[in-house]
């Protein structure tokens, strides 16, 4: 018998309602995890595991990913090389090829900074001052990110490399809202037309990181030690958790 003679003779057969339950039941069975079966255990609640990025557990996850993507370009990061609130990255990737590390901070009081004022306000800074700009987790803070970026352009040299990390899917950092704002999330096409606008096309490369399951534990605050490596490195690109760019300025190193 074809399957249509099979739906008709349940349709004649069957009171409607009778099939109407029968077709429910299917769905439902066919469905993995059945419809109301998922197991939530510890992530059934309305609050996260913790508010803090994950930073009171152990490593925040983001961190595995902006390091992946700095580890990537490690060779870009040399000569006079500009990082934002600290140098950690700079130590840390630099290796003996940084000549000259200067930190740009927003407000006095950063011990650890040689630069100080908005980034989307950079007049103070000369032009073609930096051989290397790692800009890690910042523009979501800055509203006139345009400004920011072309600032960014303005004070690279020739040839010189931009890194830059910019969230996707994360909470709210209340204490920068609370103090300049947290005003954007992007995704890798927002990134891509918002750093094309000042650094040639073929100059800008983006790339994606996360899925489903890195993106919950992220906004849940778990650390980055409570995920296996396969559940990292597994990518998804409708889950983008955080979004690296490198961008180069035309023209040759001095």
């Amino acid at each position: 018998m074809q399957s249509g003679q099979i739906n008709r003779t349940l349709r004649s057969d069957f009171p409607r309602a009778a099939l109407r339950w029968m077709q429910r039941r299917w769905q439902h069975l066919t469905r993995w995890p059945p419809l109301g079966a998922v197991r939530f255990g510890n992530l059934r609640r309305i609050t996260p595991i913790s508010g803090q990025f994950g930073l009171d557990r152990g490593k925040a996850i983001d961190r595995y990913y902006i390091e992946t993507f700095l580890s990537r370009y490690i060779d870009d990061i040399r000569g006079c090389v500009l990082e934002i609130g600290d140098d950690r990255y700079t130590q840390k990737f630099g290796a003996g090829r940084v000549t000259r590390s200067d930190v740009l901070h927003l407000q006095p009081g950063n011990s650890k900074a040689t630069l100080v004022g908005d980034l989307a306000d950079a007049g103070h800074i000369s032009a073609g001052s930096f051989d290397s700009i790692i800009l890690t987790q910042t523009l979501q803070f800055i509203y006139d990110v345009r400004a920011a970026v072309n600032h960014l352009h303005r004070i690279l040299k020739p040839g010189g490399r931009l890194l830059a990390t910019l969230p996707g899917i994360s909470q709210i950092s209340r204490y920068d809202m609370d103090r300049w704002g947290d005003f954007w999330r992007f995704t890798s096409l927002s990134a891509r037309r918002l750093f094309e606008e000042n650094f040639s096309a073929e100059d800008v490369t983006v790339h994606a990181y996360g899925n489903v399951f890195a993106a919950i534990a992220f906004l849940e605050g778990l650390a980055l030690e409570e995920l296996k490596p396969e559940e990292l490195d597994h990518s998804d690109r409708d889950y983008e958790l955080l979004i690296a760019v490198r961008a180069v300025k035309a023209g040759r190193t001095s």
